[in-house]
């Protein structure tokens, strides 16, 4: 009797466990996010977009403007 109630708190745990575990994993991504500065910033560096393009894009997240 008291082995099935042990057996059962440690399983109840193991699910709260498992459960903070997966909010807290899908959590990070708000935080690592990359803002669009970022983004462009990654894409000019990889050679993605050119020069012209990189600072047209600036120009525009600086004014908040959008297509």
């Amino acid at each position: 009797m008291i082995v099935m109630t042990i057996v059962w708190i440690l399983l109840v745990g193991a699910v709260v466990w498992a459960a903070l575990r997966v909010a807290q994993t899908s959590g990070r991504g708000d935080r690592d996010r990359e803002t669009a500065e970022e983004i462009l910033a990654r894409r000019f560096a990889k050679g993605e977009i050119d020069a012209a393009a990189y600072d047209e894009a600036r120009e525009r997240l600086g004014r908040g403007q959008s297509r």
